[in-house]
């Protein structure tokens, strides 16, 4: 893992729930100060991009990270992005919004900090930082942002599934299934659909 001389904290950033015809795209920030980070990557060994672990595996992540985080001076931030705000000013805004959210909860001075970030995704400016390719993979920083966020949202889909039990969001968590298609014909689209992204 390379960043300039100086790093004091590095920080890992991804996003799901960029595709789906429903609900929120969620954004987490992973901070762990240069210091712990040998400490911090042997607790959390294994972790991976969120997509290739099981809901169990990702739940017990997800535990695992919490119990780090109270341990250690690490730090974590969530942001969501809503349907409306999709629709209304596009993801790729949203996901900007979002990032810069993220970053300034957990208080950090761009100065001192470093941040890698999965696919296409940029923090501001005023960052050090580095796009990684499949970097949910790669950069155990990442995946474990992406085990938050992916728990963080899959948590919000099954409370949506309750208002909204006709779509079984919480089967598909607001992907374009056949399923969920289906029930958007015979039911309509609900407020938490992306009205743009529906065809």
């Amino acid at each position: 893992m390379k960043y300039p001389k100086g790093t004091k904290y590095v920080i890992g950033i991804d996003e799901v729930g960029r595709g789906p015809l429903a609900g929120p795209v969620t954004l987490c920030a992973f901070l762990v100060p240069v210091s712990k980070l040998a400490k911090v990557n042997r607790k959390l060994s294994g972790i991976t991009d969120s997509k290739k672990l099981t809901r169990k595996k990702r739940e017990m992540f997800e535990k695992l990270i919490k119990e780090v985080a109270s341990q250690e001076d690490i730090k974590y931030a969530i942001a969501s992005v809503s349907a409306q705000v999709i629709d209304s000013k596009g993801i790729s805004f949203g996901i900007r919004n979002a990032i810069s959210r993220t970053l300034k909860k957990l208080s950090v001075d761009p100065l001192t900090s470093y941040v890698y970030l999965d696919g296409s995704l940029h923090a501001p400016i005023s960052f050090a930082q580095e796009t990684i390719i499949k970097g949910d993979v790669h950069n155990w920083l990442i995946s474990s942002a992406s085990v938050l966020a992916k728990t963080h949202r899959d948590m919000k889909m099954r409370r949506y599934s309750k208002t909204y039990p006709e779509y079984g969001f919480d089967t598909h968590m607001g992907y374009g299934t056949k399923m969920h298609r289906e029930n958007i014909r015979k039911y309509g689209p609900c407020d938490i659909h992306r009205k743009t992204w529906i065809h």
